[in-house]
């Protein structure tokens, strides 16, 4: 079966604001990640891609444009079931302003039980992303064969869920994943199991350094802004 690279969007202007943009419409990439998306075809130079699947979403169709841009002849798809978790009467709000939120404690601890108000819960969120990867699969080694390598660009919560289900981790430990702006994770499937290859690879530990504010235990709902 197809290996298939999960690229998260470039850093966005809700990032760099510390908002959980959700489905929020106009959120665009900042300048970090504008200059992420554009070395992202540098990056993946030697991969012989398949296809292209994206989120709807603004912030990752810009992410992909360079790619489709440095490669007219590869086929590009969007695909809703990839979209960003539906965060309900969350959306658009300050994460700062979250963390008090009784349900922020079960969505750091017991995710697999957590329902946004008026949105979706984790749960429904994983799984329709891990059948849009099903369907994707079996589509791209139809069209292209076993060996072939395809690309979905997405958001934090939906990559860090899809590992989770490849590496059989029950929902409750995705939030021990994490996967930076523009970063790229790679998963091989077989016929009879995933196989992690790479994950969250940006190329770039500047993440890693130490930073002066105190680092937070909590996971970042939405994924994070990444390196300053």
């Amino acid at each position: 079966m197809p290996t298939l690279l999960l690229v998260r969007h470039g850093r966005s202007t809700a990032n760099t604001e510390g908002l959980l943009a959700g489905w929020t419409p106009g959120v665009a990439l900042d300048e970090r990640g504008a200059a992420q998306a554009a070395a992202l075809p540098g990056r993946l130079a030697a991969l012989p891609l398949s296809e292209v699947v994206a989120s709807p979403l603004q912030r990752c169709q810009e992410t992909i444009r360079p790619l489709l841009d440095a490669r007219p002849g590869l086929t590009a798809h969007t695909d809703d079931r990839i979209g960003e978790c539906h965060y309900g009467d969350w959306t658009g709000r300050k994460l700062a302003e979250l963390k008090d939120e009784p349900l922020m404690e079960v969505v750091q601890a017991h995710p697999s039980a957590a329902a946004f108000p008026g949105g979706e819960s984790l749960r429904a969120m994983q799984t329709r992303a891990a059948e849009a990867v099903r369907e994707w699969n079996a589509r791209v080694e139809r069209d292209h064969g076993a060996d072939a390598v395809y690309l979905m660009c997405s958001h934090g919560d939906i990559i860090k869920s899809l590992v989770a289900e490849a590496l059989g981790l029950h929902l409750d430990l995705f939030q021990r994943i994490s996967v930076d702006p523009c970063s790229v994770t790679a998963i091989r499937y077989t016929r009879l199991r995933p196989y992690l290859v790479r994950l969250g690879d940006t190329g770039d530990f500047e993440a890693l350094a130490p930073r002066d504010e105190t680092p937070s235990d909590d996971a970042p709902v939405g994924g994070g802004a990444g390196a300053p």
